[in-house]
């Protein structure tokens, strides 16, 4: 397939085929560096801290109980033993 007029210089489309070489590599270059600097960013901002209800609400002794059941049931050792 040959290009008409000024399009058929082997020059003009090798400048074109490098234009479009380095636009695509100048594309992926950044992008992959705004990924690395935003990873980076993520990786140097502390953890939320994470609410858990336990730290500003007592249990009664039942709820306790029951936790302590539940835990005992998941663990690896005896069951019923509480911990």
């Amino acid at each position: 397939m040959s290009f008409p007029g000024q399009f058929s210089d082997p020059r003009v489309i090798t400048l074109f085929a490098l234009l479009a070489a380095s636009t695509a590599i100048w594309l992926a270059m950044s992008l992959r560096s705004r990924a690395r600097d935003r990873r980076e960013r993520a990786a140097a901002t502390p953890l939320e801290r994470v609410w858990h209800p336990q730290e500003s609400v007592a249990l009664t002794r039942e709820e306790e109980d029951a936790f302590g059941r539940l835990v005992s049931r998941l663990s690896l050792t005896a069951p019923g033993r509480l911990r």
